[in-house]
């Protein structure tokens, strides 16, 4: 019997789209970033009564859209980037900034934080993938003749401390393999034909996927800096994750949401919602982020229509 998701809840609280989502160890906590300029601190209870989960309180600070969110490992902090050049190092359980940090001259499109919790790194609209100290003092820029030539909407940080490296996409259709042993350009991914929205990591660190514009979800070796194949979505990706427990990619598109298993290269689910009919002007709604619990067993995906709907994994 072949896994299949069921969609399981609604989870209302957000006043503008939301853009990001971010889950840790703690299966009860699910952060949500949106363009109403806050950060969702969501309570999990999983119960089937309706009652799925609730917003426990609101993180507050940014002056423009919440681009992108993170939690520590340890889950005591929530890290955010947002459209007014700011990321925002949150307290959790106070509702409090514990520390903002400055530095890029535009908006802040993506952020990240190390395994270790010892690092955060950004990329933003001035074009560079900034390198932080968690007391956020800027320690690096990955920018001049190696950096990306436009914005840079995508960083994530490799999953152990065997091989640090950080992995930036942008719209000049790169993506970009940083070595954090000697800060140097490890690789240039090439082969995208449009601007990008999205890049992640393997759980294992092997390897990198990557997608936008020009609709096509990229595989590449992050040891060898080669591609391994494409994966046609058939819409514009805006997100992608790994699912943490199965050998499955998971894209966010304007389609809809797809998942694929990278063994055998087939689709395992494309998670369509009904649309109520719309006026000709109205758009339809699509997601934006996606986000799996650690376990795997629950995949959060965040929509144009300010809402964040639940899917487990039967």
């Amino acid at each position: 019997m072949s896994e299949t998701l069921v969609k399981r809840a609604e989870l209302t609280g957000h006043s503008g789209r939301v853009t990001c989502l971010a889950t840790s160890a703690d299966p009860t906590i699910l952060l949500s970033g949106s363009r109403d300029k806050t950060v969702i601190v969501w309570q999990i209870e999983g119960s089937g009564d309706g009652s799925y989960g609730y917003a426990k309180r609101a993180l507050k600070g940014h002056s423009h859209f919440v681009s992108d969110v993170t939690i520590s490992s340890d889950g005591q902090f929530a890290l955010s980037g947002s459209w007014d050049g700011t990321l925002r190092l949150f307290n959790i359980a106070k509702g409090t900034t514990h520390k903002t940090f400055t530095g890029h001259s535009k908006d802040v499109l993506s952020v990240a934080i190390s395994a270790d919790q010892r690092k955060v790194v950004s990329g933003g609209r001035d074009n560079s993938v900034k390198l932080w100290n968690i007391l956020g003092e800027n320690k690096f820029s990955f920018d001049g003749e190696y950096g990306h030539t436009s914005w840079v909407s995508s960083v994530r940080f490799s999953p152990g401390d065997r091989n640090p490296t950080i992995v930036s996409a942008g719209w000049d259709k790169v993506v970009k393999v940083w070595d954090l042993t000697n800060m140097r350009l490890k690789s240039n991914l090439v082969g995208h034909t449009g601007y990008l929205e999205s890049v992640c990591i393997s759980p294992d660190g092997s390897l990198c996927a990557s997608g936008g514009k020009d609709m096509v979800c990229m595989l590449w070796d992050l040891k060898d800096g080669r591609h391994l194949y494409s994966l046609d979505a058939d819409a514009i990706v805006h997100c992608l994750a790994f699912s943490p427990n199965r050998y499955w990619l998971c894209a966010a598109t304007e389609a809809g949401v797809r998942i694929w298993d990278l063994e055998s290269k087939e689709l395992v689910a494309e998670l369509n919602e009904e649309w109520p009919v719309m006026g000709k002007k109205a758009m339809t709604p699509y997601p934006t982020c996606l986000a799996w619990s650690a376990d795997g067993s629950v995949l959060y995906v965040g929509y144009t229509d300010n809402k964040i709907r639940v899917w487990t994994v039967q």
